[in-house]
């Protein structure tokens, strides 16, 4: 016997997002299912704060656009709504960011942080959604490995520990060795 699973449409989402049991809780909307984002542990709790430190001193310092955490959602598509781990959206994008809810619009560079609550398969289904709804560059830091995988819409490398971020034409003149990250 299968069992069906209870979707939802974007405004149910928000609603249930709303509510007051949910306050401390991030939700996400993946393919119409409400899944609530586990918390991870503190080393990638570490990594994405370190991500997000080296993200908006670069952005603030050339008046690029936004950085939002987990805690700043995007609307990446009628089904999905994801809240990821860092996020930069260009002022050319988005003159203003909104006050309230989620961001009715994918960012332009989104971060996951890879924690061992997550699925793989979860993580590259996020990644195909994001570029596939106009996010221009995803970066997939997994831990385990000291290993960053840029992807963009023409495809993607990954990088150690000894490699170096570039923001390309998303972000531009941002640069990051991962041994900042990943480094002791």
């Amino acid at each position: 016997m299968l069992i069906a699973k209870q979707t939802y449409t974007m405004a149910e989402f928000e609603a249930i997002d709303r509510l007051p049991q949910n306050a401390d809780k991030i939700l996400e909307l993946i393919d119409a299912e409400i899944v609530e984002k586990m918390a991870s542990n503190p080393y990638s709790s570490l990594l994405a704060s370190k991500i997000n430190f080296y993200f908006m001193a670069h952005v603030m310092e050339h008046d690029l656009g936004y950085v939002t955490g987990e805690a700043g959602g995007y609307h990446i598509s009628e089904k999905n709504m994801f809240a990821p781990d860092g996020a930069f959206i260009s002022k050319e994008h988005q003159p203003e960011l909104p006050h309230e809810g989620f961001n009715p619009i994918a960012p332009d560079l989104a971060v996951e942080v890879v924690s061992p609550t997550d699925s793989y398969k979860d993580v590259a289904k996020k990644v195909r959604t994001y570029l596939q709804n106009g996010t221009r560059m995803v970066w997939v830091f997994e831990p385990e490995t000291e290993t960053v995988t840029v992807h963009t819409p023409d495809g993607l490398y990954t990088l150690d520990i000894d490699g170096e971020l570039d923001g390309g034409d998303v972000l531009p003149g941002f640069k990051l060795p991962l041994k900042n990250i990943f480094g002791k």
